[in-house]
């Protein structure tokens, strides 16, 4: 199992303590440059525009921007975004983008598209929020034109939603095309035709185990070998140690926030859904159980994590402050109860 970590970029609150934004970007590229120094495989970015759970005015650093900036400040781990818009690019000029920064990367981009669901950014940044249909019905279009003007020449496509004549996506690339959404009719089957990895669940192992027989079967219908998708999903957990005082562990990551705006933020504004504050034993647990329903990659956003930034790189040797006195030991926690476990 590989794992990657999502850098703090504003979305989920988790700049907001800093007001300089030239120290909300060293902050962020500091967690990029600690992940890359360390055992994770990727480092993440979300694509959107205004914060959660309330959109609030404050600083959101563009995902593409920023992915090919931090390619040029990080020299090892593969960089993402989970996912990117679809309603915000077209799909040629995606793929124009992705394959320059594949580029830009060496090789480490995964490239993440999703259909898109927050209104409220479509609305306030003037695109058009269409019906549940029309959005899919483009989303799936997108896909696979994406597909096609990465492995294909003079591509002709006249869609409902999109059409191109030829355009030239030079250089040529092909990076990982990463498919995010559990939509069992389209979004599945898109991943069985066109997608090189799927992420759904956010960790929910029965979710998983449907949404993955499901897949199978569209692989069996359009004749894709199942076994070539990987299968990932996220987590957003805050990992401590047995023991450890919650509210105490917590203090430094959490800032202003109480211990429960902290894990409402901490999940994306996700209706009912929480960021966990999980001991080190229930979290290797959980990875377990996860790894036995099929998941193969797993994408962790720990609240907090810039103000732990150097925890991320996964050192056994540094010497930890104690629990209440720096925020905790969030980070390393999570690296020495998953990732260099998974790893043996």
């Amino acid at each position: 199992m590989k794992f990657g970590v999502f850098v703090p970029q504003g979305w989920r609150m988790d700049l907001a303590e800093l007001e300089d934004p030239v120290e909300q970007w060293e902050a962020m590229t500091a967690v990029a440059r600690a992940a890359d120094a360390g055992p994770w495989d990727a480092i993440w970015l979300f694509d959107h525009f205004h914060t959660v759970p309330e959109p609030v005015r404050e600083t959101v650093f563009e995902a593409w921007t920023t992915t090919a900036a931090l390619a040029r400040d990080t020299h090892r781990v593969k960089l993402g975004q989970m996912v990117g818009c679809n309603g915000y690019r077209n799909p040629a000029l995606y793929a124009k983008m992705a394959a320059t920064v594949d580029v830009a990367s060496h090789g480490r981009l995964y490239a993440g598209i999703g259909a898109g669901w927050s209104e409220h950014e479509w609305r306030a940044y003037g695109y058009p929020w269409t019906s549940q249909k029309d959005r899919m019905g483009s989303f799936a279009e997108s896909v696979e034109l994406i597909h096609r003007l990465w492995t294909e020449d003079d591509v002709v496509f006249e869609g409902k939603y999109h059409s191109v004549d030829k355009p030239f996506v030079v250089p040529r690339r092909k990076p990982q095309l990463w498919i995010g959404g559990g939509g069992e009719r389209v979004t599945l089957r898109l991943v069985a035709k066109y997608g090189d990895v799927c992420n759904f669940g956010t960790g929910r192992v029965d979710v998983i185990e449907h949404k993955l027989a499901v897949l199978r079967q569209h692989c069996d219908d359009v004749g894709r070998d199942y076994d070539e998708i990987v299968k990932s999903t996220s987590l957003n957990v805050f990992p401590v140690e047995s023991g450890a005082d919650p509210v105490a562990t917590t203090a430094k990551a959490r800032g202003r926030y109480s211990l429960d705006e902290f894990a409402e933020i901490g999940a994306g504004g996700t209706p009912g859904a929480l960021a966990e504050v999980l001991t080190t034993k229930r979290l290797t647990e959980h990875v377990e159980r996860l790894a036995e329903a099929g998941i193969q990659y797993v994408i962790v956003y720990i609240p907090g994590s810039r103000t732990t930034t150097s925890r991320c790189s996964g050192s056994r040797r540094t010497s930890y402050p104690a629990s209440g006195e720096s925020g905790g030991r969030g980070t390393e926690v999570l690296v020495d109860a998953v990732v260099h476990r998974r790893a043996r």
